[in-house]
């Protein structure tokens, strides 16, 4: 099993649906911030990236056949380089869009919190993104940053810049297969992520019709 999707796009981008939508297309299991809170073993080595020790990616990531969302799309360049024959998946939204829906969830992370998965989140925004990401011009320049980088840094060939809402033929063209007969998935809203979190917030509608996760 090797990796044959590198997503490169930023958690609140779709990634929670594109996990499901990979797994499908793929049949296996696609890396996602939630194997790294499910898995003890996975925070140590993501923070030690971030300080600069990589792990021996095809090893760490044996048992994937994709990886999308954070922590695996801050590390973009080192996987494209890992995987060379993999298709880089780019999904992206309008930037002040992307930073309303961050701020209610990813972002509602409290730093102070001392956990080995914690730990992780401090280290890797500090290096891989932008230390001030609670500040919306801060934080939609540095997504603006990143999404440039990825866009100069890969072949055309070997990138698909997808929107939340373009569903299964890009993905499909590029992997060469089939686009499936059932319906794109939707999940990971930010009412079902700040319910899940147990965040106290009254849901709004804007909320309740968000699925870009």
């Amino acid at each position: 099993m090797t990796i044959q999707v590198v997503g490169a796009g930023l958690g609140r981008t779709g990634t929670k649906s594109l996990k499901f939508a990979l797994e499908h297309l793929l049949g296996g299991t696609c890396h996602h911030m939630f194997e790294v809170m499910s898995r003890a073993n996975e925070p140590p080595v993501w923070q030690a990236a971030a300080e600069g020790s990589m792990p021996d990616w095809s090893e760490f990531l044996a048992d994937y056949t994709a990886i999308v969302d954070w922590p695996g799309a801050a590390f973009w360049p080192e996987l494209h380089a890992a995987f060379p024959e993999a298709v880089v998946l780019l999904s992206v939204r309008e930037l002040d869009q992307w930073f309303d829906s961050a701020s209610r969830t990813i972002f509602t992370h409290d730093p102070d919190t001392d956990t080995p998965s914690s730990r992780m989140w401090q280290a890797l925004v500090k290096s891989r993104f932008v230390e001030d990401y609670r500040d919306r011009q801060t934080a939609t320049e540095a997504a603006a940053r990143h999404n440039s980088a990825v866009l100069s840094g890969v072949d055309r060939s070997k990138l698909v810049v997808w929107h939340p809402g373009d569903g299964w033929a890009p993905i499909c063209e590029a992997l060469s297969l089939a686009v499936p007969s059932i319906e794109f998935p939707h999940t990971n809203s930010t009412k079902e992520f700040r319910k899940r979190a147990g965040l106290d917030r009254a849901t709004t509608t804007a909320d309740a019709s968000e699925h870009f996760g």
